[in-house]
């Protein structure tokens, strides 16, 4: 039964070895996709059992975390860990490269995550941190769409004097020019036109939502973002 057990466990690790980057990355993209928590930790385990990574291999393994912790994890679970550990890694990646886009968004999303968790004071001293990873996303990579988004709710949603919804409308846009398929970027340029008293701006991004199919990779947030935006226009009376 023993050496049952070490040979399993030895077809197991080489069967680990075999896969490439854009096996685990293909992986997490499914996983995403359709928000499967399961699949999603099981990744999480299997990259970090990984004897080495590269900076990509970092940056997917904080990027699992961070969407792990976002829709997947139990309320048993601690989500501050697991954003916290996310940072980590994105760090690592960030060491290892300093010129990898991703890895710099990855802890921006990390950080701005780990602010819920700190208080509204604490976390407006974690502010910088957080736009200056966005904003170097978006400097190496001007297709950072994502980025974009979150620099655009971070100039919505904090507090004067750090908020300027003007800045925030012009990160929303430049993600829809970038990234015409992500729903979202149009759901969040409503919510911002909303609180921005536009209501008829608002009502057509809404709109806007509501007609175009989520975009593939981000389906399960991209059936969200429906739901939300028609909430929205029931209240806006759209």
């Amino acid at each position: 039964m023993k050496k049952l057990l070490i040979f399993t466990l030895v077809i197991l690790s080489v069967a680990a070895l075999s896969k490439s980057f854009s096996d685990y990355q293909a992986e997490f993209i499914s996983y995403r996709d359709s928000h499967d928590a399961k699949g999603m930790k099981e990744l999480i385990n299997e990259l970090e059992k990984l004897p080495s990574k590269d900076y990509r291999t970092y940056t997917l393994l904080a990027d699992s975390l961070v969407e792990y912790a976002l829709w997947g994890a139990k309320e048993s679970e601690d989500k501050k860990a697991i954003y916290e550990k996310a940072r980590k890694y994105a760090e690592k990646a960030i060491d290892l490269n300093p010129k990898y886009a991703y890895a710099y968004f990855v802890r921006g999303a990390a950080i701005g995550r780990l602010a819920q968790y700190v208080g509204l004071l604490k976390s407006l001293f974690m502010v910088d941190d957080f736009d200056y990873s966005m904003k170097k996303a978006i400097e190496l990579d001007p297709k950072c769409f994502r980025a974009m988004v979150a620099m655009g709710m971070r100039y919505r949603d904090l507090p004067w004097p750090f908020r300027s919804y003007k800045k925030a409308e012009k990160y929303f846009k430049r993600a829809i020019e970038v990234e015409p398929r992500y729903i979202n970027s149009y759901l969040e340029l409503g919510i911002l036109y909303e609180v921005w008293k536009k209501k008829d701006k608002a009502i057509k991004m809404f709109m806007k939502v509501l007609e175009l199919p989520p975009m593939k990779g981000f389906t399960a947030l991209g059936k969200e973002a429906k739901e939300e935006a028609q909430k929205h226009l029931k209240a806006l009376g759209g």
